[in-house]
């Protein structure tokens, strides 16, 4: 079969399998994303038309290599604010140009992406729990309010957190622009308050009517005559493609920044994708999304763009409205460019103000308040770690919240690993069942002591066993074998293997056997290369009721 012939057959089955559902839902995520890519290319301090570059050829390079059928790619409200404060050094006075920035910064996270897609390291997701997610997105939605308070009022006040705001917007002693403040807060209001009443479909397209009317009506009041803000004409849209300048002092600058953001990418784009994939039924591969989201910043770098990520709010409209491939996306993209050219002479009327509220609506409405209640109810010590990420977003910057994030989860996991819980166990009469004695109505067997431990053995518990051990032998003066039932243990590194060695050797000393049951396979493969038989001089059973009636169990 030839290329055309194979090219010719796909797009009929496409056809008939998908084209029509995924045209109508390009139609409905593009009419959403004509406000957003405009506002959020502000929000990180770029031209508007940065926004649409990062919303065309990013669309294409995702579908190509992506993995999700709905993750609908480009600029977001999270991105942007960390892409604003990324760039601040770099783009103060005697800077480099935002625009020139941007590209490197989306190159260099493109980059980066690349690496972990070729190094298998999507498992670094696991860096940002649940906990530090939630502060960050909770934090990200007040410090994106924030900074669109000034644009919404009309005031000259700027800064990329919520100190310099609040010092800067003082110092202009000014709080704002009547009439500049009257478009703001009439959209922002005609956004919050009307759109839940609407019917479902006039909803999704609710902003989109707001800023055609706000640019209606600021045409017919001549509204930058009297001060107000606009967009002003975007260039003639013609994809600006070339390299990103190669400055090292500015790459290295970018750097640590851009490894942030591609973690942030990342995860919040996996995030997307895997839960729209489960209510539909489908797989979401990591590796796969890394790739599709390399190639979308790589596409945004020498495009003309910002960083791009997959967008919740897109997405879910991308999936509700019945799109069944990533060609979903490629359709966006060129419904997008259409609605441009047909729609650049309208949007330049539109104020700056009415841009800022629809930033400001979505972003409060999806922060996760009520994260903070489960978060109490459930984990002091987790509730901590998203507070303190919520407030260094707000009060510092996006890299310092999710760095310090970071590593007080990590610092919390290290704390509940290097206590290991080891249960006293019992058999739970008439059954072959085992379970802590603090628990259930258990019986004991004179002579055995059953521990059960609850944690693998790893460095940073390896050495409290031996004092888990002979607490419990201090209550228990009679006992002749110590049997530690490892059905919880998935892994021993060489300082838990040396912990069971010196354990043994302690036992022998005052003549107590170490025996173990339930030893999971890898762990007991990785016992056994490690010539544990030489040393070991114990039993191994298969089960833990087993190894209490003492039956003859395994080789070692």
């Amino acid at each position: 079969m030839t290329i055309g012939r194979m090219f010719a057959t796909r797009f009929r089955q496409y056809r008939q399998a998908g084209l029509k559902d995924d045209l109508l839902a390009a139609a409905v995520v593009s009419v959403l994303l004509i406000p957003q890519c405009l506002a959020y290319a502000l929000l990180a301090g770029l031209p508007p038309q940065v926004g649409i570059y990062a919303s065309l050829l990013p669309l294409l390079a995702y579908a190509a290599l992506g993995s999700s059928s709905v993750n609908a790619v480009g600029p977001t409200a999270v991105l942007a604010l960390m892409t604003a404060q990324v760039m601040a050094p770099a783009v103060g006075p005697g800077g480099v140009s935002p625009t020139l920035a941007a590209l490197v910064l989306a190159t260099e996270v493109g980059l980066l992406l690349a690496a972990a897609a070729l190094l298998k390291l999507d498992a670094l997701a696991a860096l940002l729990s649940a906990p530090v997610l939630q502060g960050f997105s909770t934090g990200a939605a007040v410090s994106i309010a924030l900074s669109q308070l000034p644009a919404l009022l009309g005031s000259p006040a700027r800064g990329t957190n919520a100190p310099e705001l609040f010092a800067s917007w003082w110092r202009s002693g000014s709080w704002g622009h009547a009439a500049t403040a009257g478009f703001g807060l009439g959209a922002l209001l005609l956004l919050a308050l009307a759109r839940p009443y609407l019917p479902r479909r006039l909803g999704r397209a609710w902003p989109l009517v707001v800023i055609c009317a706000a640019a209606l009506l600021a045409w017919a009041t001549s509204a930058p005559l009297h001060g107000v803000a606009v967009v002003g004409s975007l260039p003639e849209l013609g994809l600006p493609l070339a390299l990103p300048p190669f400055d090292a002092t500015l790459w290295w600058q970018l750097l640590p920044g851009a490894a942030l953001i591609a973690l942030v990418t990342f995860v919040s784009s996996f995030a997307v994708a895997e839960s729209l994939a489960l209510q539909r039924g489908e797989h979401v591969d990591g590796r796969r999304e890394l790739a599709g989201l390399a190639a979308a910043n790589l596409a945004a770098g020498v495009g003309g763009g910002m960083v791009v990520g997959g967008s919740f709010s897109r997405s879910a409209v991308n999936a509700d409205a019945g799109a069944r491939t990533r060609m979903a996306g490629v359709w966006t993209a060129l419904f997008l460019a259409l609605a441009v050219l047909v729609l650049a002479a309208p949007l330049a009327w539109l104020p700056r103000a009415v841009l800022a509220a629809s930033i400001v609506v979505p972003v409060l409405a999806a922060a996760e308040w009520s994260a903070f209640g489960r978060a109490w109810r459930y984990s002091r010590g987790e509730t901590l770690v998203m507070g303190v990420v919520a407030a260094l977003t707000v009060l510092q910057n996006t890299q310092w919240a999710l760095g310090v994030g970071v590593a007080v989860s990590i610092a919390l996991l290290l704390k509940h690993t290097a206590r290991p819980h080891a249960a006293l166990i019992g058999r739970v009469p008439g059954t072959e069942h085992y379970r802590n004695v603090e628990r259930y109505a258990t019986e004991i067997t004179p002579g055995v002591m059953s521990l059960r431990i609850d944690e693998s053995l790893l460095f940073t518990n390896a050495r409290q066993l031996l004092g888990v051990v002979a607490r419990h032998l201090d209550t228990h003066p009679g006992t002749k074998r110590v049997l530690l039932q490892m059905t919880p243990v998935n892994r021993i590194d060489m300082s838990g293997l040396e912990a069971l060695r010196a354990l043994q050797g302690v036992l022998l000393e005052r003549d107590i056997r170490l025996d173990l049951s339930e030893v999971k396979g890898p762990v007991l493969d990785a016992l056994r290369a490690a010539g544990w038989s030489s040393w070991f001089q114990g039993r191994l059973f298969l089960s833990h009721h087993q190894g209490v009636n003492d039956e003859q169990g395994m080789a070692a």
